[in-house]
């Protein structure tokens, strides 16, 4: 995708990495500059979140995307609208700003939430104490914040020392990210450096905040059973039931995942028949499967055409098929050194401690970013929160300095060369 950019205008487990020996002094310009923008992240994440966005709510992924695209413009991007190739079809912002330095740096999240229309009624953004409640705050309207916010303060501080900054904010990344993938994955090989802005865990949930080295990649199995329909009355045992032997398929494969390292499957949807008198003729059900190994699905898939060859049901037939959407996530090795970089600019905040968490069973668009091996890569330099795609969402208010300190002044080592990129 051809792009232009314009002059800025405002011009757990914790992997073993070591702590820096001292901790440096902390940039006490950006520091206070990060403090004094906490309010205004705040007001940013009220409006983001009081903006419902749900992957398949078309209108409010617009008004979102509109809403980021302004901010971006005011701070001197160039900016384009695209549009999710697969899917629902929508909005995808992508803002280019050009500096006078030699890196360039990725900055992704995405707008989409998992919750359905009227959410807000039953759960409206409300504050206690150290918390911000609201759908999607930290997943991921917690990372559009930040990197709206961490350019603002970079652009107010006149820096320029990289050759393209470059925002990309997807609308389908709860969904896999099947219409925005590749084009997350060019991007990001046209970049040095990528900066994914997913959440990190709360610390409420785990001691530290931290940075993201790996996660699963995804894929989904589909299990189809046909039998024959019959009058449930008059002559059930006419008919074969597709519903009974796609029960005895779902138990007896349940657990097979667990032979094969590197792969996990869940069936959680499952359909068959049309009416109550009628003996179903096909059931299907599907299944959220998480990958970490390159060969999971083929080994996954093959296991699972061994078991559904047992049946209970004469006459049916039980097909599955495992399709793989997201690839895994893995950290190279010059991503696990910034990270370290990272965790010493954490610790310039009084000795701020900070997780390098190897992986999750999550799944993240930074392994687009990460596929080729192009670029490094590395994850959740988001707001800390918790409640993902439940009830009762929340970032904690007092991550929002340092996380907006550690990706701007990280940005800054990037282009002066300070931190390690090979």
């Amino acid at each position: 995708m051809a792009r232009a950019g314009l002059a800025v205008a405002c011009s757990t487990l914790m992997l073993s990495l070591p702590h820096a020996a001292q901790a440096q002094q902390a940039d006490a310009a950006l520091l206070a500059a990060s403090r004094a923008a906490e309010p205004a992240v705040i007001k940013t994440l009220e409006d983001l979140v009081n903006i419902e966005s749900g992957s398949a709510q078309l209108e409010g992924l617009n008004r979102l995307a509109d809403y980021a695209q302004q901010r971006l413009q005011a701070l001197g991007a160039t900016t384009e609208r695209l549009k999710a190739t697969r899917g629902p079809g929508g909005p995808i912002v992508k803002a280019s700003f050009s500096g006078s330095g030699q890196r360039r740096i990725l900055l992704i999240a995405h707008m989409d939430t998992v919750y359905q229309p009227g959410i807000l009624q039953q759960q409206p953004v409300r504050r206690e104490g150290n918390k911000l409640f609201g759908p999607g705050i930290a997943d991921d309207k917690g990372g559009v914040a930040v990197i709206l916010h961490a350019v603002a303060l970079l652009c107010e501080a006149g820096w320029k020392d990289f050759q393209r900054l470059t925002v990309l904010l997807n609308s389908d990344e709860e969904i896999g990210s099947i219409g925005s993938g590749e084009l997350i994955a060019a991007t990001a090989d046209e970049h040095d450096v990528v900066l994914s802005f997913e959440p990190t865990a709360a610390k409420a949930v785990v001691r530290d905040e931290g940075l993201l080295l790996g996660a699963s990649g995804t894929a989904t199995a589909v299990m189809d059973v046909k039998g024959r329909s019959s009058h449930a009355g008059a002559a059930p045992t006419l008919g074969r039931n597709a519903l009974i032997e796609l029960s005895h398929q779902l138990l007896q494969t349940r657990d097979v995942a667990a032979g094969i390292p590197g792969t996990q499957l869940n069936w959680t949807t499952a359909k068959a028949g049309e009416v109550r008198n009628q003996i179903p003729e096909s059931a299907t059900a599907t299944g959220d499967v998480r990958l970490t190994a390159g060969d999971g699905a083929q080994k996954l898939q093959a296991a699972l055409n061994e078991k559904v060859a047992n049946r209970l049901v004469p006459d049916t037939q039980t097909s599955v098929t495992v399709t793989v959407g997201r690839p895994p996530f893995v950290a190279s090795d010059a991503g696990k050194a910034l990270a370290a970089h990272a965790r010493s600019i954490y610790a310039e905040l009084d000795g701020r401690r900070l997780a390098l968490v190897p992986t999750t069973g999550g799944a993240t668009d930074a392994a687009f970013a990460g596929r080729s091996g192009k670029a490094v890569v590395v994850e959740s330099f988001g707001l800390a929160g918790f409640g993902y795609h439940a009830r009762d969402e929340y970032i904690e208010i007092d991550s929002i300095v340092p996380r907006l300190y550690l990706a701007t002044r990280l940005m800054m080592d990037i282009g002066s060369g300070k931190a390690p990129l090979r």
